[in-house]
């Protein structure tokens, strides 16, 4: 195992710039699916499409990839649950009702959708917490359980009414394609928005990334080595649900890197979060990265990223689950 964690580090940097430089040339112009470095001495266009265009949704969608899968990995070792992710909180539902609310009730603009879309996702998780401390039934950790799944509840039935009074031939196509995620209309701006946030968020998960080993034990045992339980897993959750929020309201909802990741990772590393979490991260932007290329290259209109997001990651849930339960408890 430690032969393969050493080794395992510099293949996924190696890999994960290896994709980022080769989704530069990836796409539909001029030809499909590639487009020859050498364009770029000789195209305006072409440079155009690669520093403007493309490089900015490359960013961000390593960014999405990272976040989703390093908040997965937290929370699924802080609930000791495997099959949380971070829209878990009622995050990205929230997410997603403060978009449609904004383009039914004053714009599509992208600022508007994305500022509406962060707020209602810090409410949703502000809701879970408040919920979870009123809640008289189990430990602290299942009653946040509970109350982010009321609350994702809440705001589907709010989303789903909100579909329903929209315009149909407006505001409805605008809502459904930003509810499937997407990174489409990605610019610098967008860069520039949450990269300060994601970054720091990142760095944090990753500074404490040896302390999930003791919160995924219970609160008793934790506390007997010195961790303070609450304060440092309100720390991460923060971060993690912050970061989170950050992507959810550029790229819309994009499920399942978050859930499927942390477990692949896992596989690869062992269970200890020091090399788990890390790895995690670079596994997630790969993810994010080449579904992303595949999003804008396959076909000739785009398709949306979370559905290849979802189909991928049911595939490879799906592929894990199946193997022998020997193995999945290594």
């Amino acid at each position: 195992m430690r032969i393969v964690r050493r080794h395992l580090f510099p293949i996924l940097i190696a890999a994960l710039l290896l994709a980022f430089v080769s989704s530069l040339f990836i796409g539909r112009f001029p030809s499909p699916y590639w487009m020859p470095p050498t364009l770029l001495q000789e195209n305006e266009l072409a440079r155009q499409l690669v520093f403007n265009l493309r490089l900015p949704r490359i960013l961000v969608a390593v960014l999405l990839g990272m976040a989703l899968a390093g908040a997965g990995a937290v929370m699924q070792m802080i609930f000791r649950n495997p099959l949380v992710e971070p829209g878990f909180l009622g995050v990205s539902q929230g997410a997603g009702f403060g978009a449609a609310l904004a383009i039914i009730t004053l714009s599509n603009a992208p600022l508007v959708v994305e500022f509406f879309a962060a707020l209602f996702a810090t409410l949703g998780l502000a809701l879970s917490y408040l919920l979870a401390r009123h809640f008289r039934y189990g430990g602290s950790i299942l009653r946040l359980v509970l109350a982010g799944i009321a609350v994702s509840a809440l705001f589907s039935a709010g989303i789903g009414i909100l579909k329903f009074v929209a315009d149909p031939l407006k505001q409805l196509p605008e809502i459904t394609f930003w509810l499937l995620g997407g990174l489409w209309s990605v610019t610098w701006n967008d860069v520039t928005h949450i990269a300060p946030i994601v970054l720091p968020a990142l760095a944090i998960i990753w500074l404490m990334r040896w302390r999930l080993n003791l919160l995924s034990l219970s609160d008793e045992t934790a506390f007997s080595l010195g961790v303070s339980v609450g304060r440092e897993r309100t720390l991460l959750l923060a971060v993690s649900v912050i970061a989170t929020a950050a992507v959810v309201a550029v790229a819309g909802i994009v499920g399942w890197i978050g859930l499927i990741v942390p477990h692949i990772a896992r596989r690869i590393t062992g269970t200890d979060a020091q090399y788990s979490v890390p790895a995690a991260m670079l596994i997630g932007g790969i993810f994010a990265l080449v579904c992303d290329d595949l999003a804008r290259a396959w076909f000739a209109a785009e398709i949306p990223l979370g559905i290849l997001t979802s189909l991928f990651g049911a595939l490879g849930f799906a592929a894990i689950m199946l193997r022998p339960a020997s193995e999945a408890h290594q």
